[in-house]
This record gives structure tokens, sequence and C-alpha cells, in this order.
């Protein structure tokens, strides 16, 4: 409940409405990601009629409360209950529209899956592992990573390497390639511009000595601190315990990989890493972590440690929420950019602007073009001017629109537009501006131009 009345009140962030408004044109795949988060909130917004954030939210607040199912099969009450507890899981994974959603309820199926299979040796299970293993890659492809610790588990595992010479684990990679074939054929008609996008951010040529102290630390804050540590040192006990307790080895190897790998890179990449990008490694470590909260839940320090950060998230969601909804906080006076730009939708754009059905709108980033066309509606075509466009360049290519005239929004760097743009087009003329509204005062103003005749795009040389 409180996850609905959170997805209810807060509008879309910048990378949920770029998904949604750059994900009505269905596809096999997409510029950023693999589809399943794209055909989630596509799917919704069809099947209900609406694209309001609570609507486009349904699937992955659901998908989260299966994935608290499958933590309580893997790992008890407690892991299931501190994954709920950790920000970066129970609040944005769990609520949002973004790809982390199916991918840790993906994973946690694959994990459950390949648990079974090894203590079972059924087909099926095996099966299911490939199953939900290409499901975890058809949602977002850092999943690599954690299937390369599977892979790792084997060969380490003295009791289970013996499986590689059977048929049942390349079964499942079969299944689990099957299911991501969609994604490959997508990238070959497309130049491969998805794997080069994703590859390329870990690609750079200056050293960050502590760019992986930074990274590590900034993944605590997303876990939250006092579950972050206690996790490290379940993961460091069950390392030392060796492949003797595989089941425990096993989750220490699944979660290696995307821990690991995202804080090397941060120590070369000329690109930031993202805090959330490593979270699927925490997630396997919670199964651990639940079992020895339950050996010492009795002891008053850590009873008190539990319920007090329950509410404590409970609080700051309540707070997040109503300051968006009611705006009660003057943020505007703390801080030099007010948070509520992003947390809010632009929606009263459309009755500023009054733009009939059909009408063309240019934004000069992707950013500002996905809050911009989620604002205006599906009836409003709104493309991405910038060599950067993302997906909205396969969605919405502006070269498609040589020759028409258009509006221009520009929420930011409003002078800029004639300098940058003024070559494309025959004509742009300054039209004032507009302001975003929200409970009943202007958050920014949004510079409007009247754009005569897109010559050509995209930009020579």
């Amino acid at each position: 409940m409180l996850r609905f009345g959170f997805g209810a009140a807060l509008g879309l962030g910048v990378d949920e409405s770029y998904m949604v408004a750059s994900g009505r044109v269905l596809s096999l795949g997409y510029f950023d990601h693999p589809p399943a988060a794209w055909w989630l909130s596509w799917g919704t917004a069809h099947l209900f009629g609406s694209e309001a954030p609570i609507v486009v939210r349904l699937p992955f607040i659901g998908l989260f409360a299966l994935s608290t199912w499958l933590m309580y099969r893997l790992g008890g009450f407690w892991a299931a209950l501190l994954l709920n507890l950790s920000p970066v899981f129970g609040v944005t994974t769990g609520t949002w529209v973004l790809p982390d959603g199916p991918l840790d309820c993906a994973l946690l199926g694959a994990a459950l899956c390949l648990m079974r299979a090894l203590e079972r040796g059924t087909l099926g299970w095996w099966l299911g592992a490939g199953l939900c293993a290409g499901l975890a890659l058809f949602s977002k492809y850092s999943a690599v990573l954690t299937l390369a610790g599977a892979v790792g588990f084997l060969l380490t595992s003295p009791q289970h390497r013996r499986l590689l010479a059977g048929p049942k684990p390349w079964l499942a990679l079969a299944v689990a390639l099957l299911v991501f074939s969609p994604v490959v054929v997508w990238n070959a008609r497309h130049g491969w511009a998805s794997f080069a996008f994703q590859g390329g951010r870990a690609e750079g040529l200056r050293f960050h000595p502590l760019g992986p102290l930074a990274t590590l630390g900034g993944e605590a804050l997303f876990v939250l601190p006092w579950i972050w540590a206690p996790l490290m040192v379940v993961w460091v006990v069950a390392f030392r315990r060796g492949p003797a307790a595989w089941r425990s080895w096993l989750l220490c190897w699944l979660a290696a990989p995307p821990i690991v790998v995202f804080a090397l890179i941060s120590a070369w990449s000329g690109q930031r890493v993202l805090f959330h990008w490593a979270a699927p490694g925490y997630l396997m470590l919670f199964p651990l972590l639940g079992r020895e909260v339950a050996q010492r839940i009795h002891r008053p320090p850590v009873r008190r440690l539990a319920w007090g950060t329950a509410g404590f998230v409970v609080l700051t969601v309540a707070v997040v929420a109503t300051q968006v909804r009611f705006d009660w906080l003057p943020l505007g006076q703390l801080f030099r950019r007010d948070p509520d730009i992003e947390a809010v939708d632009w929606t009263s754009l459309r009755g500023e602007l009054g733009l009939k059905p059909g009408s063309v709108v240019g934004v000069p980033n992707w950013r500002d073009a996905g809050k911009i066309a989620y604002a205006l509606g599906p009836d409003v075509t709104t493309i991405c001017l910038n060599r950067d466009a993302r997906q909205f360049g396969f969605a919405f290519p502006a070269a498609r629109f040589v020759g028409d005239d258009m509006l221009i929004l520009a929420p930011e760097h409003g002078e800029r537009v004639l300098a940058e743009l003024g070559g494309m087009f025959e004509a742009i003329e300054p039209r004032g501006s507009v302001p975003v509204r929200h409970a009943g005062r202007t958050l920014f103003n949004v510079a409007v131009f009247h754009a005569s005749h897109l010559r050509v795009w995209p930009p020579p040389g």
C-alpha cells in the first residue's frame, strides 16, 4: 500500500519519463536497454488507456512483490524484510519504471531455480534457471555479470564441476540465449547501437585511484550503510568457508562480479559509474544476511535496529511523497535547483501551450525531451534535436520531419537555441516563455521558439 501511495504521489522521474515517452513505439530492442521494462510500461498504458504514473508503475510494484516472495524462498522472512527496507531495492526498484525491477525479479528467479536444480538435478529446474536468466538478460545487459558468477561457481565447486560435462547446464544456456535473441536481432539491424553504447561506458583513459572507494561508498548509501556493512561481513565469512557450504558459495559467486567489476571500472572509466549498477550483486547477499539476523533477532540491539530502519524508511517515503504532492517544504529556497523539478510531471505545459493533436515539438536534449514528451502526451510528437537523441533517435527520428515547422521548447539554456539550431531551419523566432507550475507556484520557465522548415538532419560536420 505504501508503494501504491508513493507511486501515485510522485511524478515520473527523468529516466522514467524518457522510457515511457520514447517507448510509445514498440520495438524488439531499444537504444539504452533490452525491452522488458519498456514493454511493461507500454503494455499497461495501452491496457488501461492511461500513462498516469501509478498506471505505468503497476507492473514494477507487482514484480517487486514477486521479488519479495522469491527472496523469502531463498533466505527467509528477515531476508525479505531487509530487502524491502533497503532504499535502492524497496523504494526505487520496487516502484519506478526502470529496468532494475524486472532484472532483480528475474535474477532471484534464476538463483532459486539454479539452487533447486543443484539440489534435485531435474531438467525442469535447469530449464527454469535458463528461462529466468534469459529474462534477466532481456531486462538489462548487466545481468551477464551475475550469470558469469554462476559459471564461476560451477568451476570452483568440486562437487558440481562435473555437471558441466553433462547437457543440462548447456540446455539452460540455450534457453537463456533464445529468450535474449530478439535483442541481438534488433542490434544487428541497427548497427549494434545498444551494445556499443553500453560497452562504451567502461571505456576511458583516466586513472581514478579513489574511484573504487567512492563507488563502494555510494553503493553503501543507496543500500543503507548499516545494512551494507553486514552484507559485506557475511560475504567475506561465506567466502572463507569455501565451497564446502555450497549454497552460500553459490550466493557469494552470484554477488561477486557486479560488485567487483563496477568498482574496478570506476578506477579508469572516463564516465561516471552509477551507484545502483552494482545492486544485483548486493541482492544475492540478502539471503546470507537474513539467516544471520534470524539467529540474532532476539537480541535487543538487532531488533531495535531492524524496526528502527523500518520506521526511518517509512517516514522518509512519507515525507518525500507528501512534499511532491503538496509542496509543503520551501525547497526552492534551500537548493540552487528545486528538487521538485524532476519529481513532478510538467503537465501544466499542456494548458499553457494549447497544442493541437499532430503538432511537432523539438527539444534540444533527450532528458528534457522525455519530461516534455510525457507531459504533452502521445497526441503531440516530440523529437530530440541533438545527435545524442538516445531512443528518440529511433522512435521519432528528426530526419523524418525535414521540411516541417515545429515549436522548440528549451527548459534550460534557451539562449543557445539560435546559435546551435539556427542553421538547421530557415528561421527561428523567439516566442517568449511558458511556466511549469506545481502546487500553485512556478517551478521554472521554458523558452519557446517557432522554427520554420527543418532543412537538414543530422547537422553536417
